[in-house]
Formats: C-alpha cells, structure tokens, sequence
C-alpha cells in the first residue's frame, strides 16, 4: 500500500486495555489500516468487536510477543499484504505472572523475572527488528515531519513504558521484575533510536508512559492510585489524537529516546 497516502499502523497487544484503545482510536481516523496481534485472536472479544465494525480497516494478526517464530511470521505476512509501516506499538505487558508485583527481595523469582522480561523488554525487542525492514518503508504518515535540513522520517516506533521504569525516580522500591523490565525497555528504545538514526531511513523511537491506567494490570493497586486514568484519556494524551505525535519530529527524536507523561 506504498503510495495511497494510507498508514499502516501495527498494535502489538492489542487484545485489550491501551493496545485495543490504541486501534479504537486509530480506527476513527480516515486513511487508516490496523494490523492488531494478539496471542490468541478468537478469544479477544474488544477486537472481535471492533472487526465486526470495521471489517475492511482492521486486521487481526496472532503473535505471541515470546515466541520470536510468531513475530517472524506476522513481520513476512504484514509484508506480503501491506509492504510497510507508519506505525508500530508495542503495548502488551505483564506485570509479572502472578498478577502482583514483589514485595521484597525474597519473594523475587528467576521463573518470575524471566517471564516478565520475556514479555516486556525482550518481545517489544525482537518485534522491532523484524518488522525493521517495514519500519524504513513507511511513508512518514505518521508523527509531525521536520521542515528544517533534517531528513524526513519514515515511521514511528513507540515501546509503551512505565513512569515505575525510571531509576531516579524509584523511591519505594519492590516490583523487580516489573521495575528493572521497564527500565531495561528504555535502554532498547534509546539504542533503536541511535541505530534507526544512523540509517538513511529515519525511525522515530519513543518511551511513553501513559499513566497509571484503569487495565487488568494495575487493577489489583487501584485502591492505592490517587489519580487513575481510563485507557480514553491515556491513549488521546499521548498520542493519537497526535497532541504529542504532531510535536514528535526528526529535530527530538533522532538519536534520543523519550519518555513523555499523562
């Protein structure tokens, strides 16, 4: 679809929470196609749903973010039928397999940090580099495109983090897992920028934290939360409603990786 003037955009966990929000949004915009994957398409009923309004603008793609050979495949069947991308999210995540994040060091696990990592850092990781080569052929649809000397970019890559993921920031400590995951997330996004910036296809890679957001993630901490968003106001907060992606330019992002709030 190189040359219609349509973006193609990729939600990666999309079955629920920000990443369904994510295509709700994108959806409502003209020149539009929605690739979501998920782990399992027949049991994730918001996209089922949306399918079911916009059967020729969505498309509902299995991967499962920790088995690189699903992310291989979705990456050569995106290409077959669309040829590149404007957009990639990677929104899915886990706070860690039990549902709870660690309280102290004792309750910590390998099986546990493993898992978590699986799904927050190193499955955000190998999505990009699969669907690198999509990425460098996007038509730079997406995002606001620098009117200065600087090149155009092609496409943008958002790696959806957490405010929890900031070193400086950490003042309570527990939830290693989920904690050190994100903070390792920022690391990749900022290496993908450098290495995206290097290329004569420009890239755009961001960190977002979105918030702490009404999903079955934090759901467990809600009593807790002084401030909870629903997955609306995140998504249109950070993005999509390109509030920040209008702002998002070469002149920023080029060789950093930021991490923007609700």
């Amino acid at each position: 679809m190189r040359g219609t003037g349509t973006a193609i955009c990729l939600i990666q966990g999309a079955s629920r929470g920000i990443g369904a929000q994510y295509c709700r949004s994108l959806l409502a915009r003209k020149n539009v196609q929605v690739i979501a994957t998920c782990r399992k398409p027949e049991d994730a009923q918001e996209l089922l749903h949306l399918k079911h309004h916009y059967p020729k603008n969505l498309h509902v793609l299995q991967l499962d973010v920790t088995k690189e050979e699903t992310i291989a495949k979705g990456a050569s069947e995106v290409e077959k039928q669309f040829g590149k991308l404007d957009l990639l999210v990677n929104a899915a995540a886990i706070l860690h397999p039990s549902g709870k994040g660690e309280t102290s060091l004792k309750t910590t696990t390998m099986q546990g940090l493993e898992q978590t990592f699986q799904t927050n850092t190193i499955g955000p990781l190998m999505v990009a580099k699969h669907f690198s080569k999509l990425l460098v052929k996007g038509e730079g649809l997406i995002g606001n495109q620098s009117h200065s000397s600087l090149p155009r970019h092609s496409s943008v890559l958002v790696n959806m983090s957490a405010k929890v993921g900031s070193i400086t920031d950490n003042a309570l400590g527990g939830w290693y897992s989920y904690r050190m995951s994100k903070a390792a997330l920022n690391m990749a996004t900022k290496n993908l920028s450098i290495e995206f910036g290097r290329s004569q296809q420009k890239v755009i890679c961001i960190s977002l934290h979105p918030g702490t957001v009404d999903t079955d993630l934090s759901r467990p901490y809600h009593k807790n939360v002084k401030t909870l968003f629903t997955p609306e106001h995140s998504v249109a907060s950070i993005g999509i409603n390109y509030h920040v992606l209008q702002f998002i330019s070469m002149n920023v992002t080029v060789s950093i990786g930021i991490t923007l709030t609700a």
